[in-house]
């Protein structure tokens, strides 16, 4: 019998600057495809027809100020703010640890200061709109998105190389 792997520590690294002992919870990016039902003549129901990946948001709280982000707010660049996570994620009845990491490429849409109040914990919530996404473990890459050179791989597939050659890309 096996147990899953737990997160057991974590760091967050914004433009290669670590803030170990500041994050305080990580919202790792959602992946959605955008479909849509297809259903031609002779098909006894719809298929979902896919045509792409959907935004990718990074959301980080951190415990308190954080002036270096809130310099990094309207940067012009759609990959102008580099976040990683790297996360240590170990199993209980062996002990293994695997080392999963995130990094994404964007810039922030939503600094929230949240409540201020004096003698009282002070939260600031970073939205991060990504144009590049790439999650490896144990330094495998699994997924890698990035959206503006219309790269896709997963589980070492680029599965828009033939798109991209179709259009001459």
């Amino acid at each position: 019998m096996a147990l899953p792997r737990k997160l057991k520590n974590f760091n967050v690294f914004v433009n290669g600057e670590s803030y170990i002992g500041q994050a305080k919870t990580i919202t790792l990016p959602t992946l959605t495809r955008t479909m849509e039902n297809w259903r031609g003549g002779g098909m006894s129901g719809p298929v979902k027809a896919d045509f792409g990946q959907e935004p990718i948001e990074f959301k980080a709280v951190y415990g308190g100020f954080m002036q270096a982000i809130l310099n990094q707010y309207g940067a012009v660049a759609h990959d102008g703010v580099q976040v990683r996570f790297a996360g240590a994620y170990q199993r209980d009845d062996t002990g293994a640890v695997d080392a999963v990491e995130v990094v994404v490429r964007g810039r922030h849409s939503e600094i929230e200061f949240g409540d201020a109040a004096a003698g009282e914990d002070t939260e600031f919530t970073v939205t991060t709109q990504c144009s590049y996404y790439k999650i490896t473990v144990n330094g495998a890459t699994v997924v890698e998105i990035d959206l503006i050179n219309m790269v896709e791989i997963y589980a070492g597939t680029d599965v828009m190389a033939a798109i991209r050659n179709a259009i001459g890309a």
